[in-house]
């Protein structure tokens, strides 16, 4: 399987950090958010991983030249951003027509990789998407999803005041080229996953629960917290 880490976004929420560092390279517990998912998923579940960039990417690319994993990894420049949904069309060639794993690569996480793959392979024959979950300490401010009786997504609750549930959406996907066909019919440079294709799949999208760790890192806040979280993950 191929992956695609989003690393193109401006990091405005965490200014002035990322005037000068790329979100996907601010550090966590002294290593960079872009090594700890290239180590998650190069060391055995993928075979190579496409990042694209924009705002400093000429840090992105340095960073990436230095990196181990150098030889699996391919950049791609936006020049214009693109949205996800817009950047997955635009390389659509790199998937192969395989399914692939998109994530962004400035969120937080840790997780079995091949067990994410697993649950893909495993999946009901009428779905198309598997969408990584988490449970929230703080539902209101995240996608909460709502599943049926068999596991399948059937609703989306988007930062609402009383949502029902915690289960919220890790952003973190394995899509069938079917959602990129879809994308592709929208007739439209700039896509946006979680808005524009995400609805329309209701009912073929099945879960993979994230029980370990995931953390949007996207505000001051957020990044303290993680530096204590994450060095006491891997301690544990």
């Amino acid at each position: 399987m191929r992956a695609l880490l989003l690393a193109a976004g401006l990091g405005t929420r965490l200014r002035p950090l990322t005037d000068s560092v790329p979100k996907c390279l601010v550090t966590v517990g002294g290593k960079c958010l872009l090594d700890i998912w290239l180590d998650l998923l190069l060391t055995d579940a993928v075979e190579r991983v496409l990042i694209n960039t924009h705002h400093l990417a000429d840090k992105v690319k340095e960073h990436v030249a230095a990196s181990p994993w150098r030889e699996r990894v391919e950049l791609v420049y936006e020049p214009e951003l693109l949205g996800t949904g817009g950047t997955i069309l635009a390389n659509e060639a790199f998937f192969q027509g395989h399914s692939f794993l998109v994530a962004h690569a400035d969120n937080l996480t840790w997780f079995d990789a091949g067990a994410f793959i697993a649950r893909h392979a495993q999946r009901p024959p009428t779905t198309k998407i598997t969408m990584m979950t988490f449970r929230t300490e703080t539902p209101q401010s995240c996608g909460i999803i709502e599943l049926n009786d068999a596991g399948i997504v059937v609703g989306f609750h988007e930062k609402v005041a009383n949502p029902p549930g915690n289960l919220a959406n890790g952003a973190v996907y394995i899509l069938e080229p079917d959602v990129i066909a879809y994308m592709r019919s929208l007739n439209k440079p700039v896509v946006d996953v979680s808005t524009e294709v995400l609805p329309r799949f209701l009912g073929r999208i099945v879960t993979y629960e994230n029980g370990v760790y995931l953390r949007d890192i996207g505000t001051p806040e957020s990044l303290a917290k993680a530096n204590v979280e994450y060095p006491e993950l891997l301690r544990a």
